[in-house]
């Protein structure tokens, strides 16, 4: 049993809602970070109901309209709430199958809508200045160039790349296996200037030079990024690093390594790049995650057209000319 931590103080999940996560994990392979966030919003659910004097077996349609009607209400972000009620509609799904109640009161639940956000990528030239941002020869050097370069020529989730361990790294062809969301994997290649870098990184003068005298946790020794004390490289540390290298070359806003991963799908398609190998590449298991990167080429397109082509803007009016000279 589990204990809230926030939204649902002193609350126990119930052996039922267990069994769900249990079977949202391994069953449906559901990531872990996944399966925590869905904990999280399921014990908040539960110490709303409690606090009513109702349970999951006997709450009704009217109860949980009331429920996502507080929610709203209240202060968490959309997104929040809409994956709150994600959980709770998963959850009656599972009891009504597995036959803890006959009916499944969240079948007509009303979801709340999440405004699709376009990526802000990073520029080619932006890409450029916080790559030569990295200067030094040290084995720290070494080692943010290779994980910089990485992060952009895979597009991988910043997770994927920490989590990457020497034997998911084919030098020979440039192509890393990368385990993903649900433990799905896949196999990304990468270019000239990751190839290097890595190189580089596992040269004599890198990666050798931080390893430690005792490996403290099983799988460091294995670990392709390494940090400051010869263990494996988090999440947490490597956005650090991202953070530092973008401040040195001026970029300051909004920079986070998911970032890298939305420049390296925008540069992709700005090249030509077919959208399906894109989608493959990034582990998007959805065609339509992965068209929101086609909005922002598109805005790529027209800005480099109204900036090259001479008949694109009106003389005199800075208006666009979209029909003059489009014939």
């Amino acid at each position: 049993m589990s204990t809230d931590d926030s939204g649902g103080a002193g609350v126990e999940l119930p052996i039922e809602s267990e069994e769900f996560l249990v079977w949202l994990s391994a069953e449906r392979g559901r990531a872990r970070n996944t399966v925590q966030a869905y904990r999280r919003d399921l014990l908040r659910y539960h110490g709303w109901l409690r606090q009513r004097g109702l349970t999951v077996i006997d709450v009704s349609h009217d109860d949980l309209t009331e429920f996502v009607a507080e929610q709203r209400a209240g202060e968490a972000a959309t997104s929040s709430i809409a994956r709150c009620i994600a959980a709770i509609r998963m959850l009656h799904r599972y009891l009504a199958v597995e036959r803890y109640r006959p009916d499944d009161p969240a079948a007509r639940l009303d979801g709340v809508r999440v405004p699709s956000g376009i990526p802000k990528p990073l520029s080619e030239e932006q890409i450029g200045s916080l790559l030569d941002a990295v200067i030094g020869n040290e084995p720290i050097h070494r080692r943010d160039r290779a994980l910089l370069e990485v992060l952009y020529a895979t597009g991988a989730r910043v997770s994927e790349v920490v989590g990457l361990s020497i034997g998911d790294i084919d030098f020979d062809e440039s192509l890393v296996r990368v385990l993903g969301k649900g433990d799905k994997e896949r196999i990304v290649p990468f270019g000239r200037a990751a190839a290097v870098a890595l190189d580089d990184w596992f040269g004599p003068s890198g990666r050798a030079r931080m390893v430690p005298a005792t490996w403290k946790r099983r799988g460091d020794a294995e670990a392709i990024f390494l940090n400051h004390r010869g263990g494996r490289l988090s999440r947490q540390g490597a956005w650090l690093v991202i953070k530092k290298y973008g401040e040195r070359a001026g970029i300051t806003d909004h920079l986070s390594p998911h970032v890298l991963r939305h420049s390296c799908a925008t540069h992709l398609l700005d090249h030509g790049a077919d959208l399906r190998i894109v989608q493959e590449m990034l582990g998007h298991a959805s065609i339509s995650t992965t068209q929101v990167y086609t909005r922002v080429s598109q805005d790529r397109l027209w800005e480099v057209y109204r900036s090259a082509h001479p008949r694109a803007v009106r003389h005199g009016d800075g208006r666009d000319d979209q029909s003059v000279g489009l014939t």
